[in-house]
């Protein structure tokens, strides 16, 4: 089973226009919203694809009702720890001209310590009490698997307490679970600490966390804190999947244009499924994360893929680079006056 955590979620708004213009006056069609998060999200994905899966949140205030109610219908399986802080919001702008999306999150309000305490023992529960596997899956990925899976994914709201991931992986290790997590800042380097199995920043949340401009040099600071893979995400460019033995390259020939939000929730969900079903070869577990990463851009809302995935998985480019073909190259050094 898999059991996503999302610490800090949002009520998602989405809204298409045609052309985004600074400091202009927009029109659109009614606008989306939808319960979400970086957990969330995961647990969509991983549950419209077949797998067992249990998504976590807290939720409170107005916005929290709103969120809870669309969770009810979405059919995701989930439990909500109630708290006294109002549910964020988290407002996607997608601009049709420009293929891309503009996001403005929200920062969050820091749970009570009862209240982390709560989303805890949830978490723990779960664990103990794992929901059934789905009857009658038909989606190739439905495959039954007896591997747990902690997802802990996105970001912190402000002032949580710095044991609060720590603790999280640790509830997941000892049940056994491999832990996947996908967050930034200091908690990425906390992650990595507290030996999550999988790390997935993309180039900027990895140059952030380490203050290593060079993604590799980033990678290994993450491997030897003690985590075991980091699936770096960098857009158009595919991802690589790295090792303390071996790097490895996926990328479409072609990148998609689209909505971008929800790619990086579908590499974890890939990624969560497979290791689940007990697969931990890295090359196998950048496939699906790249496919079902690119398969997330087609579709106009986060938390959902294109059933076109395996089409794409077989159309990637797969390769294991050098390391000086990944490296930015170093700048010259000043050349000394002769005289």
């Amino acid at each position: 089973m898999i059991v996503t955590v999302t610490p800090n979620p949002a009520l998602d708004l989405t809204w298409h226009v045609d052309r985004i213009l600074p400091g202009g006056t927009h029109r659109a069609d009614t606008g989306v919203a939808r319960a979400g998060g970086k957990g969330l999200n995961v647990a969509r994905v991983a549950h419209a694809e077949g797998a067992a899966v249990l998504a976590i949140a807290t939720g409170g205030g107005a916005t929290g009702a709103e969120f809870a109610e669309e969770l009810a219908t979405s059919g995701t399986p989930h439990a909500l720890v109630p708290v006294q802080g109002a549910t964020r919001r988290s407002v996607a702008l997608v601009d049709a001209h420009l293929g891309d999306t503009t996001v403005v999150n929200e920062r969050g309000v820091n749970p009570t310590d009862a209240e982390w305490q709560a989303l805890l023992d949830a978490v723990r529960r779960a664990f103990a009490h794992p929901i059934p596997e789905p009857a009658g899956a038909t989606r190739p990925t439905a495959r039954a698997g007896s591997q747990p899976v902690l997802v802990v994914s996105g970001s912190l709201p402000p002032g949580a307490p710095d044991e609060l991931l720590p603790s999280l992986i640790g509830i997941g290790r000892d049940a056994g679970a491999a832990v996947v997590v996908d967050t930034s800042g200091p908690a990425l380097l906390a992650a990595a600490d507290a030996g999550a199995t999988v790390l997935k920043p993309n180039a900027a949340e990895l140059a952030e966390a380490t203050g290593i401009a060079d993604p590799l040099s980033g990678a290994c600071m993450l491997l030897n804190r003690g985590a075991r893979l980091v699936l770096l995400s960098r857009g158009a460019d595919g991802m690589l999947a790295i090792t303390a033995d071996e790097i490895v390259r996926a990328r479409l020939a072609v990148p998609l244009a689209g909505n971008p939000t929800g790619a990086g929730d579908a590499a974890v969900a890939a990624c969560a499924v497979l290791l689940a079903q007990g697969e931990t070869d890295p090359e196998i577990l950048l496939r699906r994360a790249t496919a079902w990463s690119a398969a997330a851009v087609l579709m106009p809302l986060a938390g959902e893929i294109h059933d076109s995935w395996p089409a794409l998985e077989a159309a990637l480019i797969v390769d294991r680079p050098a390391v000086t073909e990944l490296r930015p190259p170093a700048q010259a050094a000043p050349r000394k006056d002769p005289r």
